[in-house]
């Protein structure tokens, strides 16, 4: 029976609650069955969670519930196969020579992920993420390697460094001929005249390149070779190159033969071990330099 007491809104034609706030009336419109048997069960999902998986904190611990499941053990359990994993096949690259990681699709594709990783956290600080290098770190893309670009020697390289202090490092060390006076600055500008015109560069007009040549061959010839392209096991760079690990003019130059720079490079096999030291040689020799 109808409720004659009742206001009915004038508009809608809906009852009204009998509330009415500044001269608003609230309209007795009930919630959408929809949506009230859609919230009676989320109430129901939620008790029959809290029953059945972990969720209410204790003091000291909290309700394990009747399935006992713990994401944390499932996430252990999941990182302590992929350790097993990476071990079984860290243990298969230590066994295979480098050219039977490159042969193998297994072995490559672990070393190069392993490796592009060990890149970033350890080398691209110097050699630049997209290891192009910059101006005294090395170009690890281009042809011009110093002391090889096989994959034995960039192992070898990263494996015990280039004046590191282990007892196996690469070592060269130029000779500071105007620091030490081997040279007279004359001296230097002829000889730095003649190796910027064998490379390329524009010498100074008032070198004598003759004289140059000769103080050349007395001096650098030993390590870079008669025709300048290099002697890696001196470790003389090839000044013919394109790419030169400082500045590559001739003042560039004439600074060098002054007073050179030495630059160093750690030796990874103790920090990284010998697995992820051949991942990164197998990851650096396939960006293109080497050989």
């Amino acid at each position: 029976m109808a409720d004659h007491n009742k206001e009915v809104d004038q508009i809608t034609g809906v009852e009204t609650t009998g509330h009415e706030w500044d001269g608003l009336k609230e309209l007795n419109n009930p919630l959408p069955k929809w949506w009230l048997y859609i919230f009676y069960g989320c109430i129901v999902w939620a008790i029959g969670y809290w029953v059945l998986m972990p969720s209410w904190p204790l003091v000291s611990d909290y309700t394990k519930g009747v399935l006992g499941s713990s994401q944390r053990a499932e996430a252990t359990a999941e990182f302590q196969a992929a350790q097993a994993e990476r071990a079984k096949m860290g243990e298969k690259l230590m066994q295979a020579s480098l050219q039977e990681i490159e042969d193998t699709p297994e072995l490559l594709e672990f070393a190069m992920a392993q490796g592009k990783i060990a890149f970033g956290d350890n080398c691209a600080p110097c050699h630049g993420t997209s290891a192009t290098g910059a101006l005294g770190y090395p170009n690890l893309q281009d042809d011009a390697w110093i002391w090889g670009g096989s994959l034995d020697d960039i192992n070898y390289t990263i494996s015990y460094g280039i004046r590191s202090g282990n007892d196996d490092e690469r070592y060269a060390e130029m000779s500071a001929f105007g620091r030490d006076e081997i040279l007279s600055k004359e001296e230097i500008v002829n000889v730095s005249s003649y190796v910027a015109k064998i490379a390329g560069i524009d010498p100074d007009p008032k070198a004598d390149l003759d004289a140059g040549a000769v103080l050349f061959e007395e001096n650098c010839a030993a390590c870079h070779g008669e025709d300048a392209k290099g002697l890696r096991d001196a470790g003389g760079p090839d000044l013919t190159a394109p790419n030169y690990l400082y500045k590559r003019s001739l003042e560039g130059i004439e600074a060098q033969v002054t007073s050179p720079k030495h630059g160093v490079m750690p030796a990874w096999i103790d920090r990284l071990g010998e697995t992820t030291v051949k991942s990164l040689a197998v990851y650096v020799h396939s960006l293109g330099g080497g050989e």
